[in-house]
């Protein structure tokens, strides 16, 4: 964070705010150079990626997004995730971006692997443990037209105050980082995002099943994945089962680390996005 401090300071890094119409994200731009998409997982801000960006900003131009409902970004009407990914292909050819790299981390990956599908537009893929059905490691004989925006547990969310949503918070953070700090930013976010985000956005993101479409992609991807709380064996098995019309890919486990990887091994993170970023270049 000092260090990040500094280059605000000195000027390396060049921050404006841009939604060119758009009001189901906000977008932080820094530096020059290869543009770096940078999509954060549900209800994260762009904030997780600060030492990304601290990192890369010297050599590329960021774009740090922050989604409807989270952080201080305003919430939207349904549908959030289809309509997020329909104003990021809106902000990237108004802007006229060329040569993009997506760096997406849970839910950011998943969206990354969406517009990837569907445009060929990209260089690169980075994923930061993502997967293109994320309902699917969550519930046997998933079938995503059977997930129900008004489920019981929808419900109950929605109702449920303070205290139990921060207590739910608390163990979810536990299960996603090793690190108290990296722990204490998770619930941050958490208990800031628009419940109605938290709790139908979410439910957009479980009825996403990209397994076959991923078969349209053909540029490279590189996954860079937590061995834990799984262990490296079953998360393995996890990708290749979800992977497997991916033409061509790379993964890389980051040992010690849960979900959050930027906050539990942020040097591996950093090493591995400039290995991703520098191949075949």
């Amino acid at each position: 964070m000092k260090n990040f401090k500094i280059i605000l300071c000195i000027g390396i890094m060049i921050s404006t705010f841009q939604l060119l119409g758009q009001n189901s994200f906000k977008v932080e731009v820094y530096g020059k150079g290869e543009p770096l998409l940078l999509f954060p997982g549900f209800s994260s801000t762009a904030a997780v990626y600060n030492e990304v960006i601290t990192t890369f900003s010297k050599d590329y131009q960021i774009h740090a997004f922050t989604f409807a409902g989270f952080g201080d970004v305003a919430p939207i009407q349904k549908a959030w995730l289809e309509t997020i990914k329909k104003d990021i292909e809106t902000y990237t050819d108004k802007k006229k971006l060329k040569n993009m790299t997506i760096v997406g981390h849970s839910m950011g990956g998943t969206l990354g692997l969406w517009l990837a599908s569907d445009r060929a537009i990209y260089k690169k893929l980075i994923l930061i443990d993502a997967l293109p059905a994320m309902g699917a490691l969550m519930f046997p004989n998933y079938n995503s037209e059977s997930i129900d925006y008004d489920s019981p547990y929808n419900q109950q969310l929605l109702k449920m105050d303070e205290a139990d949503f921060r207590a739910m918070a608390n163990q979810m953070a536990v299960n996603m980082s090793l690190d108290p700090e990296g722990q204490k930013k998770i619930v941050a976010d958490m208990l800031q995002s628009d419940r109605k985000t938290y709790v139908y956005g979410y439910t957009d993101l479980l009825k996403l099943d990209l397994r076959q479409k991923i078969a349209n992609i053909d540029i490279p991807v590189y996954i860079l994945a937590a061995s834990l709380p799984y262990g490296k064996g079953a998360a393995q098995i996890n990708y290749k089962n979800q992977y497997q019309k991916l033409n061509d890919y790379t993964l890389h486990f980051a040992e010690n680390s849960k979900h959050f990887i930027m906050y539990d091994q942020p040097e591996w993170l950093n090493d591995h996005i400039k290995m991703a970023l520098k191949t075949d270049e």
